[in-house]
């Protein structure tokens, strides 16, 4: 095998690694946001503890990478995809500790009926999901126009978290003994809002790999 091909089958590995550890931390977003809903706190625990799963590719892929630049010493572009995979791979990481704190959340909030049916939480997570499918997309495809549309997307986010959190806000004097619980709800929104910024980050790390410039997409 060619040195090239070497080189091109262990990028491959450090990609499928960093797919599954960003479907991983999809599913746990999702899953963290049905727990909330269903108030299921078992399996708020469960997604806890299953962080570790997400940790543990995170250190798989920084080793491979670290393995990858020793033994074939890449340059140009070739060290600029190593580089990239590994930032996202922290940006993955930090979507899938999102989940562990909206599972808190339900903990905290425990089985306290819920002020009102919670519909606009989960769209907003739909949303900043989309987002997170995209930039991967836009990584794989070294697709810039694909990562810059997230920024569109992410001002959606952005206007849907204000407008809950005003709302949710508004609940609190009509309802002071519900505060425990309208907070926690207002922190849930704050994490989904940040899911779509490591999303946004992800696009700019895309951007640079194909560009070799650092682009601002909240700019």
């Amino acid at each position: 095998m060619s040195t090239r091909s070497n080189f091109d089958n262990n990028l491959k590995e450090l990609n499928d690694l960093l797919i599954e550890m960003a479907r991983k931390s999809e599913s746990a977003i999702k899953e963290s946001i049905n727990t909330l809903i269903q108030q299921d706190l078992e399996k708020a625990k469960e997604i806890i503890q299953n962080d570790t799963i997400i940790d543990d590719l995170e250190h798989e892929i920084n080793n491979k990478a670290i393995v990858l630049i020793a033994k074939e010493s890449p340059v140009a572009r070739d060290l600029r995809r190593i580089i990239v995979a590994l930032k996202i791979s922290s940006e993955v990481e930090r979507i899938a500790d999102n989940a562990v704190n909206i599972a808190k959340s339900t903990l905290h909030i425990g089985d306290e009926k819920h002020i009102k049916e919670i519909v606009d939480i989960p769209k907003m997570m739909d949303l900043a999901l989309e987002m997170l499918s995209n930039s991967l997309t836009s990584f794989l495809k070294e697709d810039v126009d694909l990562a810059k549309n997230c920024a569109k997307k992410d001002d959606k986010v952005d206007e849907m978290y204000g407008i809950l959190i005003k709302e949710l806000m508004g609940y609190i004097q009509k309802n002071p003994d519900k505060t425990n619980q309208i907070t926690q709800l207002a922190f849930v929104c704050r994490y989904i809002e940040r899911v779509a910024d490591h999303s946004t980050n992800i696009a700019e790390h895309v951007i640079y790999l194909v560009t070799g410039k650092r682009y601002d997409l909240n700019a």
